[in-house]
């Protein structure tokens, strides 16, 4: 019961893009078409989850042993980077369309302030394995949720008639405003 709690407050409650406001970068960027947002989502999610199960196991049986605890932000982003480019060599060799669709925002997870910011609340909340694995994965996919609604949001909005001095990024800025607050409406439930 509790690592359900938790998964449904990493995904919900506590969703990394709308009311902890991390990962917003691809969260704008990708979110113009509902399938290059699902494929963000999707990747991000699988990064997110093992990242953090990685991160765990060095963190846990390597730098706390050596006594070299100072070291882990560097030993998060190394790992993190190097699933990223895991993910994006398999995109680009099964997907090319997908891959190119991506552009810019694919090598960006690199960077992506929800995974290490999950990697380190795992690590402060003192998570253990399936913790943290848990709440990786409810983190990946309360992304995954915002992204796609944000994109179908905004696939919407561009049929809509909207006012000249809102079209394009104002009326996208607006519209995840609203979700935010619908979001933090959530906070107290767990």
């Amino acid at each position: 019961m509790n690592l359900i709690l938790l998964f449904l407050s990493a995904a919900i409650v506590n969703n990394f893009v709308l009311t902890r406001f991390l990962g917003i970068c691809p969260f704008i960027g990708v979110s113009r078409k509902l399938e290059s947002a699902v494929s963000m989502g999707i990747a991000v999610t699988f990064v997110l989850t093992l990242s953090s199960a990685v991160s765990y196991m060095v963190y846990t049986f390597f730098l706390v042993p050596l006594n070299m605890q100072y070291l882990h932000i560097i030993a998060f982003i190394v790992i993190i980077a190097a699933l990223v480019q895991v993910v994006e060599m398999f995109l680009k060799k099964s997907s090319p369309t997908l891959y190119s669709a991506m552009g810019v925002y694919l090598p960006l997870i690199t960077t992506n302030c929800a995974i290490i910011g999950a990697v380190l609340i795992n690590m402060n909340e003192g998570f253990n394995f399936i913790e943290s694995v848990v709440h990786a994965a409810g983190a990946g996919l309360g992304f995954l949720l915002a992204i796609v609604i944000f994109a179908g949001l905004r696939e919407r909005i561009e049929r809509s008639d909207v006012p000249q001095a809102f079209r394009g990024f104002p009326i996208a800025l607006v519209a995840a405003g609203l979700m935010s607050i619908a979001f933090l409406g959530f906070s107290g439930l767990i």
